[in-house]
């Protein structure tokens, strides 16, 4: 049963946020109140129907010491009472903790793992799937940095992705992928394995860290495309050092103001994602066993080509349309991993 006085404690907050913000209040806290209030909003609400229901039901008790309107009383109840198990799960739902980065961008970086040219090459194929299926969302991609290989593999790859609920959806690929199938390089026909891992990390603002000028060292060089060779003949590459924490980001695109604006957008992401899994410590054991466990190094995923199958091991879910889901279609599996964190947390709130 939800309490009646975490309701109120909502309601309440909510009608104080539409107050404030309806009096004159400088730009910096409308800013601030406007992410809370929208935050809050759809809570409120399943809380406002949650409240006028449980109001119905009590009225229609009432009505029941009444002969004349027993039988309408007790028809009412009967609809009504249908309606709460639905409605308090709506409201379970919309109370669970809530990532305030789900709606945020994303940095996403891929990198080929065990395997030599084939995990390359897998890592591209990650790659093309995620763009695929950003396209499919409406969402902007931007490469930030890539390293290829002569093959057209990639050795790493940092990709930036903005639009609505970026976040959300991706954050639940992190990991390690395990590519099964034959490489184009294989002449025997032996299936090979290898791997890549890919992060995802909600992409900072200025306002989350503060880098100070004193901490990073940036070097300029010259930008290189696959095997090495220049890709143009001026030193617009730019590389930034973090000094306390020995992070190290490039950008290599032609002009070098866009290259040092990139490369601070991917350091700050990255000691943004640094303090959030710092604040996540404290819950690592109680986390250990949920979808959104965080862990990088973690097997997550298996591709076996030959089978045609997709295997997530930490749902146990397996589909047989790779072929789909390499051209992007992971909105089943999206959506899947989705609604086990759900279970996951509901599975907590009630322990």
């Amino acid at each position: 049963m939800i309490p009646n006085d975490k309701i109120e404690e909502i309601l309440a907050r909510f009608a104080y946020l539409e107050a404030k913000m309806a009096d004159g209040i400088s730009a910096e806290e409308m800013v601030a109140l406007s992410r809370e209030y929208a935050n809050l909003r759809p809570v409120a609400e399943q809380a406002e129907a949650w409240k006028q229901l449980t109001s119905d039901i009590e009225g229609a008790e009432a009505m029941l010491s009444d002969p004349e309107m027993r039988d309408l009383a007790e028809e009412e109840l009967r609809t009504l009472r249908a309606q709460r198990p639905d409605a308090e799960r709506a409201m379970q739902l919309a109370l669970l903790p809530r990532d305030e980065a789900d709606d945020r961008p994303a940095i996403l970086e891929i990198r080929a793992g065990t395997g030599g040219d084939e995990a390359a090459l897998f890592a591209g194929d990650l790659h093309r799937m995620y763009l695929r299926f950003a396209e499919t969302r409406g969402w902007k991609t931007e490469i930030v940095s890539e390293a290829l290989t002569e093959l057209g593999g990639v050795r790493e790859l940092v990709l930036s992705i903005k639009g609505e609920g970026v976040f959300r959806a991706l954050k639940f690929e992190s990991g390690v992928h395990r590519v099964q199938r034959v490489p184009v390089t294989e002449s025997g026909g032996r299936i090979h394995t290898s791997a890549a891992t890919v992060a995802v990390l909600p992409e900072a603002d200025a306002v989350d860290v503060e880098i100070r000028n004193e901490d990073i060292r940036i070097d300029t060089m010259r930008a290189s495309g696959a095997g090495g060779q220049h890709v143009n003949t001026t030193d617009s590459a730019v590389r930034i050092t973090h000094l306390p924490t020995g992070i190290v980001v490039t950008s290599a695109e032609k002009s070098q103001h866009v290259n040092r604006e990139k490369a601070m957008n991917v350091l700050r992401t990255r000691l943004y994602d640094m303090k959030r899994q710092e604040s996540d410590a404290a819950r690592s054991e109680a986390r250990k066993g949920q979808v959104g466990s965080g862990d990088r190094s973690e097997r997550i995923r298996t591709y076996n080509f030959p089978q045609g199958r997709l295997t997530d091991h930490r749902i146990n879910l397996t589909l047989y349309k790779l072929d789909q889901v390499m051209n992007g279609d992971l909105t089943e599996i999206v959506e899947a991993l989705a609604a086990a964190d759900q279970a996951d947390k509901l599975a907590q709130m009630g322990a």
